[in-house]
């Protein structure tokens, strides 16, 4: 067995989660300094609060990784609407639950960025739109926001200045199709979550009530506080260059030590994490495989192996623990660090039955306004799911292939990818075991179930 010694966490955003004695109540938020970076953020001036967080290189924490300050950028000020900012909180992603203990353990950080970015922004309401089933979370959220008006931090004269803006929070139905943006922007109008076709409908120029709107998720707005606090060029020698800040992982499965870890972008590998913090595999286990950042990235196979050049032109020839935990690096090995859920399964796991357990979810999931998703997800649903029951022919491992081949990125939104990226990587990394599986059925070995969700 591998081992390990423990990197050490670099907790920014989660500096005050499960520490003993930390309360969830704006006195206490209060006494760890909360809200001074609101009340320094709102002597400067928007646009250079909006410079801090471009020179920060903040990326976005809800999955596609894309540059906050950009996305800020552009937004549509010439138009003479109003600009909303909308916080994503629908975190649905399977193996994905950073932002929600931000939300139950750390509230006033979240509306203290929220703030902020607002300012930064000039926009007078804000919304959280927050995933129905989290009843506890919107309860807190709303108590929290009561606190923040009645001490001057949200509402009418911002810590006393002529700054004025409220935070609505909206419970969605609980659609996973409602975390992508412009689906979110559909249900948060009172519509149907239907993504919207980019373009024309860029949040950014043609957002909520087609004004322009920027929509960041959770712990991306709690980053925007750290950003003002620092500046933004201390901000980005946190992380490597093209990465700054920190990365939580959440790390679920087969592991000894699942749970939540804050770390600096670069600054360890898997390896890393997996042996050192999360403790390494069950007893007398190995690892199998990594889907690395939330359900839908490409799933990795622990004994295969990654070679190319880093952009310096260095050579690089890593196996799964050896990939450094930045987006950049686990780019380069062909998937996507997401929102850094990682869901580990080891030997024990059945590779079949977890692709058909995924291929279950997105089909269920799939909202329908798109035909190769529709189809698509469904098609592979079954088809893992005949596979699974023992009716399947071994034409069909291929076929499934073909299929996500046909979905991916043919579809309106993301979904699409999310539906075809784990089926794509899946077969040619257990083809093997896939065909064995459909022997043996084929034989007459009685197909055995594992009788749990395995992801």
């Amino acid at each position: 067995m591998i081992q390990k010694k423990p990197p050490e966490e670099f907790r920014l955003i989660y500096k005050n989660v499960d520490v003993d004695g930390y309360t969830i109540d704006i006195d206490c938020y209060r006494k760890h300094d909360g809200y001074k970076i609101l009340e320094k953020a709102i002597k400067e001036k928007p646009e250079d609060l909006r410079q801090e967080v471009l020179n920060s290189g903040v990326r976005g924490r809800g999955g596609a990784g894309f540059p906050t300050g950009m996305k800020w950028k552009f937004v549509d000020r010439k138009s003479g609407k109003p600009i909303y900012v909308v916080c994503n909180a629908d975190e649905s992603e399977p193996g994905t639950y950073k932002d929600r203990q931000i939300i139950y353990k750390d509230p006033h950080q979240l509306i203290e960025g929220i703030m902020i970015s607002a300012f930064a922004n000039n926009a007078a309401q804000a919304f959280i739109y927050i995933r129905g089933e989290f009843i506890n979370g919107a309860r807190i959220l709303e108590r929290a926001i009561d606190e923040a008006r009645k001490a001057g931090f949200v509402g009418k004269n911002i810590c006393g200045s002529e700054y004025s803006c409220e935070i609505a929070i909206c419970r969605g139905a609980g659609a996973y199709i409602c975390g992508e943006e412009t689906g979110l922007i559909e249900s948060l109008e009172g519509k149907r979550g239907y993504p919207r076709i980019k373009p024309p409908y860029f949040p950014a120029v043609l957002g909520l009530y087609q004004c322009p709107t920027i929509v960041n998720n959770v712990e991306t707005f709690c980053h925007v506080k750290h950003v003002i606090d620092r500046g933004g060029e201390e901000y980005a020698k946190i992380g490597i260059k093209g990465d700054s800040g920190t990365h939580i992982w959440g790390v679920s499965g087969h592991v000894q030590r699942p749970g939540y870890y804050e770390l600096e972008a670069g600054s360890c590998t898997f390896g890393d994490l997996l042996y050192g913090l999360c403790g390494g595999p069950l007893p007398g286990r190995k690892f199998k495989a990594l889907i690395p950042g939330g359900s839908s990235t490409k799933i990795l196979r622990f004994g295969e192996r990654f070679e190319g050049k880093l952009p310096d032109g260095t050579p690089f020839d890593w196996a799964v623990e050896d990939i450094p935990l930045d987006a950049n690096s686990i780019g380069l090995c062909g998937t996507f660090l997401g929102t850094g859920g990682s869901i580990v399964m080891d030997d024990s796991t059945d590779m079949l039955e977890a692709l058909a357990n995924l291929n279950a979810f997105y089909g269920h999931e799939s909202c329908g306004q798109c035909t190769p998703c529709r189809e698509g997800s469904l098609w592979l649903q079954k088809m893992t799911g005949r596979m699974c029951s023992g009716s399947a022919r071994e034409e069909d491992v291929p076929l499934l292939k073909d299929i996500a081949d046909q979905v991916a990125g043919r579809t309106i939104c993301a979904h699409g990818e999310a539906v075809a990226w784990p089926v794509q990587s899946a077969v040619p990394k257990f083809k093997d075991e896939y065909l064995e599986k459909i022997k043996n059925q084929a034989s007459g070995q009685r197909f055995n179930p594992a009788g749990y969700p395995l992801i």
